[in-house]
């Protein structure tokens, strides 16, 4: 398939985007950014995770769905939705444990945000390999 080089290319770019825009020095500046998008809609918060939407196109226009494609989007589910659970915790309930607090001020490396792009554009291209 000739597709297989853009479409990883692709997913390192948005990928990219996303460690960008959610980079911070802890993990509690993480959550401020992506609550201040989940402040104004939560339709923002999830448009700030494109690599998801991509991946579920590829699905679609490539009709591949297996073991790999599978990881790919259960763990992008896993973080979407982990990432709601902690805004909730901190910024709506406001009800944060003493261990959690203490974990939301530990400085994260810079490249720490380049993880996923370590992780997802390959299983994509084992996904489409495969």
């Amino acid at each position: 398939m000739e597709n297989i080089p853009i479409f990883v290319f692709i997913m390192i770019m948005l990928e990219l985007f996303e460690a960008y825009m959610q980079r911070s020095s802890t993990l509690y500046g993480v959550m401020k950014k992506l609550y201040a998008w989940y402040q104004k809609s939560i339709f923002f918060f999830f448009l700030m995770h494109p690599a998801f939407y991509f991946a579920l196109f590829v699905v679609i226009a490539t009709d591949r769905l297996n073991i790999y494609m599978i990881l790919l989007l259960t763990l992008k589910i896993f973080d979407l939705f982990y990432k709601i659970e902690l805004i909730k915790k901190i910024f709506i309930q406001k009800n944060v444990p003493a261990d959690l607090a203490a974990m939301l001020e530990w400085k994260i490396p810079s490249w720490f945000f380049l993880m996923g792009v370590g992780l997802y554009p390959p299983l994509l291209f084992y996904a489409l390999v495969g």
